[in-house]
């Protein structure tokens, strides 16, 4: 390693400190407010499972709950990969989710958005193995989804977090 990568490595803690940079996790940071404190609106279908079971591990089981999370799901398929005689081999799965956290103190609106993604699947095989690729596509996608509703409230939770 060079001195210079050496001194960048030594150096980047007291640069992050000076622009006032905070650990989300850290004793005392934003994110310090959200574990066990978000209430994630009741699946009823699938896709609604995988997308609180993600939330729930990356928010932990609502305990003190401080904050409502609700959001609406929206997935379609489309073919991608198409043979000569017009048969669909590969798909891919397009996710979209509207989401606002809301108060449960005050009943207002702190964060919200939307998100969105995608994943794909083969269509080869047996129909059983299609299915199944399927399943696990529309499981990457939620997981996906929900890594970035949490990305998104942790990166403005210091305007908000109590």
């Amino acid at each position: 390693m060079s001195s210079f990568n050496r001194r960048s490595l030594l150096l980047m803690p007291l640069a992050l400190m000076a622009c006032g940079f905070t650990p989300a996790y850290g004793p005392g940071g934003p994110a310090a407010g959200l574990q066990g404190r978000v209430s994630v609106a009741s699946p009823g279908e699938k896709y609604s499972f995988d997308l609180v079971e993600r939330l729930e591990e990356r928010l932990g089981r609502p305990k003190t709950v401080a904050y409502d999370l609700t959001y609406s799901i929206n997935a379609s398929s489309a073919g991608v990969g198409v043979t000569p005689d017009n048969a669909i081999t590969r798909y891919n799965l397009n996710g979209r989710i509207d989401w606002a956290l809301v108060s449960r103190a005050t009943g207002q609106r702190v964060t919200g958005g939307t998100v969105h993604s995608f994943t794909s699947f083969s269509a080869t095989g047996s129909t059983i193995a299609g299915q199944s690729a399927q399943q696990d596509a529309a499981r990457r996608l939620m997981r996906l989804l929900a890594d970035q509703i949490v990305s998104n409230m942790l990166a403005s939770s210091s305007s908000w977090a109590q």
